[in-house]
């Protein structure tokens, strides 16, 4: 039988899910989304996800891909607004496109682009999102410390432990700190063509650090990457102030 691929496009909070892979001991993202496409299609569809997320992460777009037989008469459109409809309202589909039949969500991004959020001061309106931080860290020197982290290098001081990646060489094309739209809120950004998991917290926790009044050099990130220890940097920081802002894929792949 022929298959037709369709890409998802999902937002969702973290907060309620182990993350976004299937996992035995708790809900994840992918099993409520699976679901949800077996109610609207009545038999079970497996979807792929363009990357994992830990507990409590966020994201404002999650590519995923599913397959459907080419005798479906495809309706995105409906689709989408019926899954909405079965789906809480924690988790949202944003667009569901026919792509290609080789367009996979994980192993055609191209780019992947995070987000993280600290505030100078704790507010009852973005608890849930932000992470306050006093003292505040010194932007300017933690910004000297991102650029460190642009270029390809090997990110395993930056990883959790005994993952089943293939590699921990990365390519960072961004890493910096600017004011958000959210009065006294700072966003870190962050793009790479892959990240490691527990990446982008690693590295948050171990800027974090440098910005203290008497923390480590900017200069240290070097020091830490060249060690290949995860020992060497900082703790990974809390999960609810990152964001999955966007995955970019080559225009080709959409029908």
């Amino acid at each position: 039988m022929e298959f037709q691929r369709f890409f998802l496009d999902i937002a969702f909070q973290g907060a309620a899910y182990c993350g976004w892979q299937r996992q035995p001991n708790g809900i994840s993202v992918q099993q409520v989304v699976e679901e949800a496409l077996s109610v609207l299609f009545k038999e079970p569809v497996p979807i792929v996800g363009a990357g994992r997320t830990d507990a409590s992460v966020n994201a404002y777009s999650l590519p995923a891909h599913f397959d459907l037989p080419k005798n479906q008469e495809p309706n995105p459109y409906r689709w989408t607004k019926s899954l909405n409809g079965i789906l809480p309202h924690d988790i949202y589909v944003r667009s569901i496109r026919p792509v290609r039949e080789e367009a996979h969500a994980r192993f055609s991004a191209t780019q992947r682009h995070y987000l993280y959020f600290i505030a100078e001061e704790r507010d009852p309106f973005n608890r849930s999102y932000v992470i306050p931080i006093r003292p505040f860290p010194d932007v300017d020197k933690m910004n000297r410390a991102a650029q460190y982290l642009l270029g390809t290098h090997d990110f395993t001081s930056f990883s959790r432990l005994h993952t089943d990646t293939y590699t921990n060489i990365c390519t960072v094309t961004e890493a910096f700190w600017a004011p958000s739209a959210y009065p006294g809120t700072w966003q870190f950004s962050i793009k790479a063509n892959r990240f490691l998991r527990n990446m982008v917290r690693a590295v948050v926790g171990t800027l974090l650090e440098i910005g203290k009044e008497e923390g480590i050099s900017p200069e240290s990130i070097i020091d830490i990457l060249e060690a290949k220890n995860r020992s060497q940097a900082g703790a990974s920081v809390r999960g609810e102030a990152l964001f999955l802002a966007n995955v970019t894929y080559p225009d080709d792949i959409y029908l």
